[in-house]
């Protein structure tokens, strides 16, 4: 297909197995696509290429618009920007993207984690972006992808439905029907709190991997969520699970637990999370990480973990197992996961009530918060 000028003009940030799926994707419907990577050498094959093979869902070779480190040039012939990086470096983009964003740009985190579009919106004003870019985050990755090869890239899966709301949520419609042409999965969710504390990668990603840490280091290889979650292991993950909805009640939402969501997204009927984790067909195989330097850590806590936690420590909610996760995490790789995390100090929250937050996400009423 012929790109024609009412087609929206995306750029893709990332080079990794998601950034170069969503931008083969987009290309091979026949929107006009750059691609940017901070790091050139990453994307040599790219480059060469001139686009991306992709393989799976779906085929072909994907010509891309641009492949490149300036991020002026990658934004400018751009009205969508995809946010396909680690959550952990959205503030260092967001600081990176300030300077040539437009008032007209739509960016969408894919996924936000927790606060990802609070934490990126807070950056831009912090860095004295004049536009009013409208920020976005999804709720999790629309594709499972990877990586296969130089300038290759298999799309595994495409979700069917991905919520995503826009930062104030009066403003989600905007973006869903931008996103409508190349992504009609793109659905509208409450607002960017539903979509941070729906994150049940929070609960599913750091636990396992810590406290199957003299597992990991053994360098034997095992199923992730078959082996690695134990009738103790499964406790401590519904614990923290109760933790994440508590705070999500005290701002107001309608949280899933962990056991409807896997009911919901695999169809497994259980009555404890240990059960439904091990009996779940879609996780039959999946091989834990060969090392404890995994996103699933480094990632997940800062991105996940901690926002949560202190967005519990303003509420008065408890969590002492998702801070005893936090506190395990920054021993095992000797970085403080606080000072590093989404608190709610970095993201422009200090002092706000509950009723303050979601008027504020809901309306943009919060002084330089505002999209």
């Amino acid at each position: 297909m012929t790109r024609t000028s009412s087609r929206m003009r995306y750029t893709v940030i990332g080079a990794g197995g998601g950034g170069q799926a969503m931008a083969g994707y987009l290309s091979l419907q026949g929107f006009e696509t750059n691609l940017y990577n901070r790091n050139m050498d990453r994307v040599e094959a790219l480059a060469r290429e001139g686009g991306v093979f992709v393989e799976g869902e779906a085929e072909g070779f994907a010509p891309l618009n641009m492949v490149t480190s300036d991020i002026e040039a990658a934004l400018d012939s751009s009205d969508v920007v995809m946010v396909a990086v680690p959550a952990s470096a959205h503030r260092a983009i967001a600081a990176k993207c300030a300077p040539h964003l437009r008032s007209d740009h739509i960016v969408v985190l894919n996924p936000g984690r927790t606060g990802g579009a609070l934490e990126f919106r807070f950056v831009l004003d912090g860095f004295g972006a004049n536009s009013q870019a409208l920020v976005a985050e999804a709720q999790t990755f629309i594709f499972a992808s990877r990586v296969v090869g130089p300038a290759r890239a298999r799309i595994f899966g495409i979700k069917r439905v991905v919520p995503v709301a826009a930062l104030p949520a009066r403003r989600t419609g905007e973006v869903v029907d931008a996103l409508q042409e190349a992504f009609p999965q793109f659905a509208a969710a409450e607002n960017v709190l539903q979509t941070s504390f729906d994150n049940i990668g929070a609960i599913f990603h750091p636990a396992p991997t810590i406290l199957n840490s003299a597992r990991i280091e053994s360098g034997s290889p095992f199923e992730y969520y078959v082996e690695g979650v134990s009738p103790s292991v499964g406790q401590v993950l519904e614990q923290m699970d109760g933790e994440r909805c508590d705070v999500a009640v005290a701002l107001g939402l309608k949280p899933q637990s962990a056991v409807d969501f896997l009911r919901a997204a695999y169809g497994v009927e259980s009555k404890n999370l240990y059960h439904a984790m091990r009996t779940n067909p879609g996780y039959a195989g999946i091989v834990a990480p060969g090392s404890l330097q995994h996103r699933y850590i480094s990632e997940d806590v800062p991105a996940s973990l901690v926002p949560m936690a202190s967005f519990g420590d303003l509420l008065g909610v408890p969590t002492p197992t998702i801070k005893a996760m936090i506190h395990l995490a920054c021993i095992i790789h000797g970085v403080d996961y606080w000072s590093r995390g989404r608190t709610i100090n970095r993201l422009g929250l200090s002092g706000l009530t509950a009723e303050e937050i979601s008027l504020m996400v809901t309306e943009g009423q919060r002084g330089r918060l505002i999209g």
